[in-house]
């Protein structure tokens, strides 16, 4: 893939250099609610496949999923037009049959985000900010269609500062708009972090829209470059990349909010981290003790902005998303499938992954629906 021109330039922050970011003051509210040691041994065993275990009881469709993907028609021609034709299956923008696979899956609510193949790296401003003007007055119409059903977190072409600040006001408060998706870096710059964004985060934090991170796809984009053991070998190279790379992107973009002094700066700033953290929760605490090491001050506890996140349950295993929760507690946790129709599901049953640890009903609601309801302001 040939990089973008129009975004190729000296980051601001380079990735071997982010720690050398003093941060700034905040105010951060924080209410745990991990899981009790008796009820973490609840675990069942693992079976083959136990994200596709089927729930015990009657399937209802209670949960919200805040992490899946969609390819509106409109957004497919658009592609087409630009010589980049998307193939899939129809259920990326037929909203019946959706609805239909969701009422089969347990969900009730889907918020609409494009796959890790969004455009933004290889459009030029003006292309992007067109294509993200058909994407979400798509799923403005969706929403409208259903509005039980859909909600919208918001495309943008990132790598436009003044043309994504300009349609994200022309899209501020419209029916369905509950958050903002965005690449967690483009072609290996971490472009959030540059105070050229700055006005970006502002607005953000304004209007009260977390921010639903996915890391892009593409050899372009591979976490470490092209030539690295995630970018490497064999025919899985790309597999690979999305596996492992995704992760250590996620963890990256967790350690930066914390470090750059982001999260300070922004205190109600919802972030929302998908694959479960990637590695990011079994990395905190060698990053605090690396911060404490190097006597790098933070402005409040360590674990505290490990809880100012919002991580996905898209963790495969029962055991390792009870890790998740005894960390950063059930308030912190949503639901996710990462299905992106006309490729395999991801986990084909998201509320049997939660039912599997047994948890207290108080925090097994907070995953299904409870904690996304909040944080999308439904």
């Amino acid at each position: 893939m040939k990089p973008s021109e129009t975004f190729l330039q000296s980051p601001a922050i380079a990735r071997r250099e982010f720690l050398r970011i003093g941060p700034q003051a905040s105010q951060l509210s924080v209410q745990a609610s991990p899981p009790t040691s008796a009820q973490l041994r609840n675990y069942t065993q693992l079976s083959d496949q136990p994200w596709n275990a089927p729930p015990r009881g009657t399937i209802r469709p209670v949960s919200i999923d805040c992490h899946t993907h969609w390819a509106p028609e409109p957004y497919v021609k658009a592609l087409a037009e630009l010589g980049r034709p998307q193939g899939g299956d129809p259920l990326n923008f037929d909203l019946d049959r959706r609805r239909k696979w969701m009422d089969a899956h347990g969900v009730q609510m889907l918020v609409l985000t494009l796959n890790g193949g969004m455009p933004w790296q290889w459009v030029s401003p003006e292309e992007g900010a067109h294509i993200a003007q058909i994407v979400n007055d798509a799923a403005i119409q969706a929403h409208t269609a259903f509005p039980d059903r859909f909600i919208a977190a918001l495309e943008l072409p990132w790598h436009d500062p003044a043309l994504t600040l300009k349609e994200l006001n022309r899209v501020a408060g419209k029916p369905g708009v509950r958050g903002v998706h965005l690449p967690n870096s483009i072609q290996g710059r971490d472009y959030l972090f540059e105070p050229v964004y700055s006005p970006l985060l502002a607005r953000i934090e304004e209007l009260g829209y977390p921010l639903v991170f996915h890391p892009l796809d593409g050899e372009i984009n591979y976490y470490g470059g092209s030539e690295t053991r995630v970018g490497d070998p064999l025919s899985v190279s790309a597999a690979m990349n999305n596996w492992v790379g995704f992760t250590c992107e996620t963890a990256t973009t967790a350690a930066k909010f914390i470090v750059s002094g982001t999260l300070d700066k922004y205190p109600k700033l919802e972030v929302v981290l998908p694959h479960s953290g990637g590695s990011f929760p079994y990395l905190a605490g060698r990053l605090e003790h690396g911060l404490e090491r190097n006597k790098f001050k933070v402005q409040r506890p360590f674990k505290e902005y490990v809880r100012r996140f919002h991580y996905d349950s898209i963790t495969f295993y029962p055991q390792t998303l009870g890790f998740l929760i005894s960390l950063v507690g059930a308030d912190r946790v949503v639901i996710g499938t990462d299905n992106a129709f006309g490729a395999n599901q991801a986990i084909e049953y998201p509320n049997s992954l939660v039912e599997q640890l047994n948890l207290m009903a108080t925090d097994r609601d907070l995953i299904l629906r409870g904690n996304a309801a909040r944080l999308f302001r439904l």
